[in-house]
């Protein structure tokens, strides 16, 4: 099945005149703007949804085409997943058309034909800039339109790079070089996640605490290090939405989630050199200072130093950009069990914490909190190779300490001490 490979922004509005003009200045394939229809189905008990699927027709000028795109692997603003496209005589489903492979086990396309129903749709207008850009064919498409489920809609505003041919470097490449003007977002949210949410009633969205990072039973130290970054830039990405639409929140899980970056570095750096993250490590620290300041979420969202911090950990991940900077030594260690990896240093960063509030600090707990949320962001990037029902009750502990040192709770934060401290490992190899 074909790979889909593209980069998704969300546009200011405001910016829309600049954007043009940076597009129309690139030497390309020039399409003038086009109407486009699609209607997304599913069935009553989101089937398709439920296995990581979405399927749709799309029409345009009288003409139709089945899209289906199955599981793939988002990160950051880029999504890389297979899809298959199918010509359509008329604006009907024709499951049958598409090969056996796309469906999974214990789903019969005949079946399925007659549950799907239409769920919500896309109407947009499509501009498209065909360029050629280190060898590599990429299409630029903007589109301005809406996202629409029953009588909840809203509007649709982003930029769409898709390679067509070529390598992904290039599509990063290129993204840099628009990005150096401020309007646009890297957003990892798909037009069909929006439209799903539409369906569902559009609930607010709500901000999520810092979880655990839970990886394959037998994954390898580079895929710890791949899924914790992952999973920081999705917690950044998903607050910063909620705080462009309006959450004053979601700036404080912003903070964490880029916190969480930097702390996921240093885990990791006894493997990878800091030279090899330097340039991704000045870029999350200027965009940390403007996030200090009291400027309005549009103002920095769409800032070109956010963008380019998150383009450039989205390009880190994407390219595995720490291979170029490591030995043979370093890339067996990378090869080497993430679960043994995590006993190692699940023992390390306890004992920095026990170390740390070991006796009352008095006065000084708020200088220790820096520490407390290094140690303990790391250890959930580490804990999650055992039972959320052990990890978990660990944590709230560390997590109590750190909202009691944070509020100014004395008593609270006394308490919260030492339960911390007198908790039992819940790890291997602890020395207990």
């Amino acid at each position: 099945m074909p790979q889909e490979i593209e980069l998704k922004f969300i546009v200011n509005p405001a910016a829309l005149d600049d954007l043009r003009n940076v597009l129309n200045s690139l030497e390309s394939e020039h399409s003038e703007a086009r109407q486009l229809l699609n209607i997304y189905y599913e069935t009553a008990d989101n089937t398709l949804r439920r296995h990581d699927m979405g399927l749709r027709i799309r029409g345009a000028d009288g003409r139709y085409e089945m899209t289906m795109k199955v599981a793939g692997r988002v990160t950051g603003g880029l999504h890389q997943r297979p899809e298959y496209n199918v010509d359509l005589s008329k604006p009907e489903l024709e499951l049958a058309l598409l090969p056996a492979e796309v469906w999974p086990e214990g789903v019969t396309p005949a079946v399925l034909q007659d549950q799907l129903k239409p769920l919500f749709s896309t109407d947009f207008s499509r501009e498209k800039w065909v360029v050629t850009y280190r060898g590599s064919k990429i299409e630029l498409a903007l589109d301005l339109g809406e996202v629409k489920a029953g009588e909840v809609s809203e509007p649709l505003c982003e930029l769409e790079l898709e390679l067509l041919a070529g390598e992904t470097a290039a599509v990063l490449e290129l993204a840099q070089q628009l990005v150096t003007q401020p309007g646009l977002r890297q957003g990892n949210l798909s037009k069909a996640a929006r439209g799903y949410h539409l369906a569902a009633g559009d609930a607010p969205r709500e901000i999520k605490p810092l979880g655990v990072l839970h990886v394959a039973p037998k994954a390898t130290v580079e895929q710890g290090l791949e899924g914790a970054l992952e999973m920081a830039l999705a917690h950044w990405q998903y607050h910063e939405e909620l705080w462009v639409r309006g959450s004053k929140a979601a700036k404080n899980a912003v903070l964490n989630g880029v916190g969480l970056v930097r702390h996921a570095l240093a885990l990791f750096g006894g493997i990878v050199p800091r030279k090899a993250s330097t340039h991704l490590r000045e870029l999350l620290m200027t965009y940390e200072a403007l996030l200090a300041q009291n400027l309005q979420a549009e103002e920095l969202a769409y800032s070109p130093e956010s963008s380019q911090a998150k383009l450039a950990l989205t390009d880190w991940l994407v390219n595995r950009q720490w291979q170029k900077f490591v030995d043979e030594k370093d890339r067996a260690r990378l090869a080497g069990s993430f679960k043994r990896f995590a006993d190692t240093h699940l023992s390390r960063h306890a004992a920095e914490l026990r170390n740390t509030f070991q006796r009352p600090l008095g006065d000084a707990y708020g200088d220790r909190l820096p520490r407390l949320v290094r140690e303990t962001d790391s250890v959930r990037l580490l804990a999650g190779v055992y039972d959320d029902a052990v990890t978990l009750p660990w944590l709230d502990n560390w997590q109590g300490l750190r909202h009691a040192i944070t509020t100014r709770q004395q008593v609270e934060i006394e308490h919260y001490r030492n339960e911390a401290i007198s908790q039992a490992p819940f790890w291997l190899h602890s020395g207990k």
